[in-house]
């Protein structure tokens, strides 16, 4: 088993080392909403990329669910990849998007409980214990594959056992954020009120977001993720401009790509190129005390990051399907409201084809929108899938993820 995991882990690995130095090009690198020269911010570019809480594999840790796998190796890359992202908007949330990590200075006591949000333990809220366990209620054994769209349902349900972080996960359907559903998801108590150019209720808005009456007395930070569909086989070309304007806008949270069985969390951009970071190492599970601080030197990688063609993928790392799922991080209203300005301006007027739209009511011949609430979860040990035949099999289509 673990001869047939290093064989596949190394195969990875020897793709990626392919593209590790960073090109010197005149072209701006753009890494989650910042943006940096190579020829005078290499070094400042570097620093955020090794600030990013960095997830891979694990190997030796607590049995999940007391007899299932002690490792995630060959089937976790999903679930560590949606790990970085909600890793990513609660680093936003607790220390800003300008906190960077030194080594070699002592860090703030909200960044380690962050870490203990995702150490390899059952009683960590977003463990793979927790995530893997979640995950067979969205028909997931545990030890399988998992999609994008089943680890982004997977992150808003445990979300909502997250008191700390009061974080609200929204998960668009059909290619349509609807600003309705997002306000009874955050439980807010005013309406809001857009103006709507010519055509039907599910238009896209026309001007910004205003709010009729008096403001909400609360907003729970957002964490916003938006499955696309970009293509067929390959993305197509009309989208990538787009695409590549989600990663300029200060509220990214990254993307989530790669194909069946093989997943990258990617971070930027620069010219044709996706800048990601990678889940394919496997490294010892960290055992802490509770509270206490966390040898987090394996929690950041501390290489030059790998990229990849936008278009042009090499075969073993193709789009199986082009779809993307897009993520944005929303610690107040106003982030929100110059969300959607950016969306309108950037994404929508300027696109002939857009990848989604943005609309303000419910559409009316979809189903009534079900606000998440906690789900009663059984699971037991048994659950896990025991054949490494097994791990390299999946029927869910592969999405890109842009959180």
């Amino acid at each position: 088993m673990e001869a047939v995991l290093a064989k596949y882990e190394n195969q990875i690995n020897a793709f990626s080392d392919f593209l590790e130095d960073l090109p010197e090009v005149d072209e701006p690198v753009w890494i989650l909403g910042a943006c940096y020269d190579l020829k005078t911010k290499k070094s400042e570019l570097l620093s955020d990329v090794r600030s990013r809480l960095w997830f891979t594999y694990r190997k030796k840790f607590s049995p999940i669910g007391g007899t299932g796998p002690s490792s995630d190796a060959g089937w976790g890359c999903m679930l560590r990849c949606g790990q970085m992202i909600l890793a990513q908007a609660l680093v936003c949330r607790h220390l800003g998007r300008d906190w960077r990590w030194d080594p070699e200075k002592r860090q703030p006591k909200e960044y380690h409980r962050i870490l203990h949000c995702f150490l390899d333990k059952k009683d960590s809220c977003y463990s793979i214990h927790q995530m893997a366990q979640m995950g067979v209620g969205e028909g997931k054994s545990v030890g399988e594959w998992y999609g994008p769209n089943t680890v982004a349902q997977v992150l808003k349900k445990l979300a909502l056992f997250d008191d700390w972080n009061t974080l609200a996960v929204y998960v668009s359907m059909d290619n349509t954020v609807v600003i309705e559903d997002i306000s009874t998801c955050l439980f807010l108590i005013t309406k809001c009120k857009k103006t709507f150019g010519e055509g039907s209720p599910s238009s896209p808005l026309a001007q910004g977001r205003t709010l009729q009456s008096q403001r909400p007395l609360d907003w729970r930070p957002l964490l916003l993720v938006i499955p696309l569909r970009m293509g067929i086989n390959s993305i197509n070309p009309v989208y990538i401009q787009a695409f590549k304007e989600c990663f300029k806008m200060p509220q990214s949270c990254g993307v989530l790509g790669g194909k069946p069985n093989l997943a990258y969390y990617f971070i930027g951009f620069i010219d044709d190129e996706l800048i990601y970071l990678d889940p394919h190492t496997t490294q010892q599970a960290v055992d802490t005390e509770s509270g206490s601080a966390v040898d987090d030197q394996s929690y950041h990688c501390q290489r030059t990051p790998h990229r990849m063609k936008i278009t042009s993928l090499d075969p073993s790392v193709a789009l199986v399907s082009a779809q993307t799922t897009s993520g944005f991080f929303c610690k107040s209203e106003e982030d929100f409201d110059s969300w959607c300005d950016l969306v309108q301006q950037e994404l929508l007027k300027k696109r002939n084809l857009r990848m989604f739209e943005l609309v303000e009511k419910h559409p009316s011949h979809w189903p009534p929108f079900v606000p998440p609430t906690k789900p009663e979860v059984q699971t037991t040990g048994a659950e896990f899938i025991e054949s490494p035949d097994k791990l390299f099999e999946s029927e869910e289509e592969f999405e890109i993820l842009n959180v």
